[in-house]
């Protein structure tokens, strides 16, 4: 019995070298394609994977002299400083209402777009169309943010201009703490619902032309073809970047956030990525910001895995 078991492990380690051995050959044989990867393996390995090892200050307390790899361990202590701190509620609110109004609307306005101009038969109206929805996601952030000021200028901008014009007296949009999310989300969907349109003209396009014959030939319109064979086609796209959205629900642009905000409407801008900016950066308290950064991701991370768990439940198409 030892005998035959010794045997068995003996032929799976010959297997496997076998196994390696064919790899290497091959690898061998082809070498210079793996040449040609291994700038992009470097890159990743060199800034995406080693930095991850900068994670570890959320557990450390950072000494500027000793290093990264000098500080003694503090454990959960700034996890549960940031839980305890008296802005928590309100940045972890702040972040959470600003990304889900974001999604809630954007989201659906990308592939009610997509499903219009999916309809639209003229080319040179569709490429106008697209030309023009597509512009502002290639705005620079602070140009973006600068038309924003000049449009809501109490004096100037052209908004407050328009309500003058039906008496209604000079909003400072900017200023109002209870306008700032209104105004972020219109702006992003103004400048993101073109480009988010893509992914859904392109799942579009690979409907099988025979139904929408077959279609015809039972006497749909186009709204009945909208619903009955365009959405149910990309339903499983329209799912998993649902669910890719949900992952990065917590992630709110800083850029745009950090050049929106002022001392008037700090109070509802204060989002997770502009507190650690300023607690990391500015006060020099890195292992703190750190370890608000981390628990941000493990929020994203756990969205995303329960979000992915209730459509595979529900018989869905899912990312795994």
């Amino acid at each position: 019995m030892k005998s035959a078991d010794a045997a068995l492990v003996k032929s799976k380690d010959q297997n496997i070298n076998g196994k390696f051995i064919k790899t290497l050959k091959a690898m061998s044989k082809n070498y210079s394609l793996y040449l040609l990867i291994l700038p992009v393996l470097a890159y990743y390995l060199i800034f995406c994977y080693l930095p991850m090892y900068g994670i570890t200050l959320a557990f450390k307390e950072y000494d500027p002299i000793k290093g990264i790899f000098g500080d003694h361990w503090v454990g959960l202590t700034y996890f549960k400083r940031f839980f305890d701190a008296y802005q928590f509620k309100q940045i972890l609110s702040n972040t959470f209402l600003t990304s889900f109004f974001s999604l809630l609307f954007g989201f659906p306005i990308a592939v009610f777009l997509a499903l219009m101009l999916n309809e639209v038969k003229n080319k040179y109206f569709k490429k106008y169309v697209q030309t023009i929805t597509y512009a502002p996601h290639f705005i620079s952030t602070v140009v973006f943010v600068g038309m924003l000021v000049a449009f809501l200028n109490p004096r100037t901008g052209i908004i407050n201009n328009l309500l003058g014009l039906l008496n209604i007296d000079s909003i400072h949009f900017m200023q109002e703490p209870n306008m700032f999310i209104p105004i972020y989300v219109i702006s992003g969907i103004w400048q993101e619902a073109g480009w988010g349109s893509i992914i859904f003209i392109a799942a579009l396009s690979s409907v099988d032309p025979e139904l929408y014959e077959a279609g015809y030939v039972d006497g749909m319109n186009k709204l009945q073809k909208i619903i009955n064979i365009d959405l149910p086609c990309i339903k499983p796209t329209i799912i998993i970047m649902l669910i890719l959205s949900m992952g990065s629900i917590l992630n709110v642009g800083f850029e745009k956030v950090f050049l929106m905000q002022n001392s008037m409407n700090i109070s509802s801008s204060q989002v997770i990525s502009t507190y650690v900016y300023n607690i990391g950066l500015l006060s020099n308290q890195f292992s703190y910001g750190t370890a608000i950064g981390v628990f941000n991701s493990l929020i994203n991370f756990a969205l995303l895995v329960i979000v992915n768990l209730i459509v595979k439940k529900v018989g869905e198409a899912s990312l795994w």
